[in-house]
């Protein structure tokens, strides 16, 4: 609804990571249900900026600086997590563990990793969980050990897991990282499904082709600050992209996807 409070916003943002200043004075909103990509290079401050979503990395205290999610500063981490379905390297890693599929995605209404006997299944929860596997193409791997199943199909479980409690946006922090071409392919065939399914996405990312056509949206960030912020089709050009990565590249677009050369 026009009235209600953006997804995310931060105003005049900074955030240090020990001695170094990773996210400086940072502006941004991103809207219930857009679909945003968060491109920059190494270093440009896109993992701090995920960290602050998480609550695992806090801003400066400063009059003029704040950070909302849906309107509010201060939530039960465990509530967010529900709201939110974040995605990350670091949980991909955390779930390879000795759990099935299924057992990982089932952990999703817990905000776990497992399940645990305290833990009460109910049938509705195995039914959102088996329609969350087959939206991401792999029922087939329910009752398989996380750790025999490939890191494209792990990747795709952990957001099934994502899923689950029907959060308000995916976010996902390098979604296409350590992957085969052939895996990156798939898993960007199936954000194009999660997308429009109506789940917003919001993608932070250093691979450009990783933006599925169904963004409409990007934020560029470099070295802690925001370096350009609009339309994907005026953010994407030439210059500010050789501006951003200090290379020079030819840029061309095919399908809806632009890749540098």
């Amino acid at each position: 609804m026009p009235n209600d409070p953006p997804l995310i916003e931060y105003r005049n943002v900074t955030v240090n990571r020990g001695q170094r200043i990773a996210l400086e004075r940072v502006s941004l909103s991103i809207g219930r249900g857009e679909n945003v990509a968060i491109l920059g290079p190494n270093g440009s401050g896109k993992s701090t900026l995920i960290k602050t979503i998480t609550r695992e990395c806090y801003p400066r205290l400063s009059p003029d600086s704040s950070l909302r999610i849906l309107g509010r500063d201060t939530w039960n981490i465990f509530e967010l997590r529900s709201l939110l379905g974040i995605v990350s390297s670091d949980l991909v890693s955390a779930c390879l563990g000795p759990y099935t599929a299924r057992e990982i995605v089932l952990s999703g209404f817990f905000s776990s990793i497992g399940l645990w006997p305290h833990h009460r299944v109910q049938p509705s929860m195995e039914a959102k969980a088996a329609e969350a596997m087959e939206l991401l193409e792999v029922a087939h791997l329910a009752e398989r050990a996380m750790t025999e199943v490939s890191p494209g199909e792990a990747r795709r479980v952990v957001i099934a897991r994502a899923l689950v409690h029907e959060p308000m946006a995916l976010v996902l922090d390098e979604p296409t990282a350590s992957l085969d071409l052939h895996a990156t392919y798939e898993l960007r065939r199936i954000l194009r499904r999660v997308a429009a399914a109506g789940t917003g996405i919001v993608m932070v990312t250093h691979h450009l082709d990783d933006i599925i056509p169904e963004i409409g949206r990007v934020i560029l960030l470099k070295e802690g600050r925001v370096f350009a912020d609009g339309p994907k089709d005026e953010i994407l050009t030439v210059e500010r992209l050789e501006g951003l990565f200090g290379t020079r590249f030819e840029l061309v677009r095919r399908d809806g996807y632009y890749h540098l050369w």
